[in-house]
């Protein structure tokens, strides 16, 4: 079961890199009428997270397989 936490934890990583506009529209979005964009420093801390949750990801996955 962890092996798909840890599956899922790295696609959501991955997204966050990828896409860091989606989480933005995801949690706060849709609370704004316009048009409004999150700032460069938000964007920023959405990347670093994915990176953290990638190697979370990793580290769950390994952990799960060595066991």
């Amino acid at each position: 079961m962890l092996i798909f936490a840890g599956i899922l934890i790295i696609a959501i990583g991955i997204l966050n890199i990828l896409n860091p506009n989606f989480a933005w529209h995801l949690r706060e979005g849709w609370k704004v009428d316009g048009d409004s964009e999150p700032s460069d420093t938000y964007l920023t801390l959405t990347k670093i997270t994915g990176v953290l949750l990638i190697v979370a990801g990793i580290f769950i996955f390994i952990v799960e397989i060595l066991t």
